[in-house]
């Protein structure tokens, strides 16, 4: 059974996308949620989707261990980063390479970097007027948004687009691929 951690700081709609694909695989198990934010609304959906969940504070996550032997005692195939804001400490990176994941809302390396998240993103890519955007999956390492890139979906930007149109195709194409190669790369370890 190959396992899953997820990481999420805010409402939590991958990582409830990314529940529902696997929910019905007997190869594949998400097995906990972790969060920084006490008033994360990924927590109301791991509560509902019956999926266990842990909230750290910055102090755990930086200066223990703490978050470290969390992750060995869950011993996941994959940590996956949706929607999770904090960079990773290095101590997580060099314990578990190439087995954390990001997604991040634009074409690498184009929009990445500290601050590079959400509609900010999107923002900067409609004041730059370009033709397209998409998403890019990629390894973390202990730079922000420098991992390797394992896949990128792309998508039209209309003339017409504002950051709140670009934000629902880039979330169209988070849905699709996320689980996808979340899938594809459990089943290729």
């Amino acid at each position: 059974m190959k396992r899953i951690v997820l990481f999420a700081s805010g409402s939590g709609s991958n990582v409830e996308n990314i529940i529902h694909y696997f929910q019905n695989n007997a190869n594949v198990t998400v097995t906990t949620v972790l969060t920084n934010k006490r008033d994360a609304k990924v927590l109301d959906r791991c509560n509902r989707l019956g999926i266990s969940s842990l909230c750290f504070n910055r102090t755990a996550f930086y200066s223990t261990d703490c978050i470290l032997e969390v992750l060995k005692s869950l011993e996941p195939d994959l940590i996956v980063l949706a929607g999770f804001l904090w960079k990773i400490p290095t101590n997580l990176v060099k314990n578990f390479p190439n087995k954390i994941i990001n997604i991040h809302p634009a074409l690498l390396p184009k929009y990445g970097g500290k601050g590079m998240y959400g509609m900010n993103v999107h923002r900067a890519v409609k004041e730059s007027k370009d033709q397209e955007t998409g998403i890019t999956i990629h390894y973390v390492n202990e730079n922000y948004d420098e991992g390797a890139i394992i896949h990128q979906a792309k998508t039209k930007i209309e003339p017409a687009d504002s950051p709140e149109t670009i934000a629902k195709k880039i979330h169209e194409l988070e849905y699709k691929y996320f689980p996808l190669i979340i899938d594809q790369l459990l089943t290729d370890s």
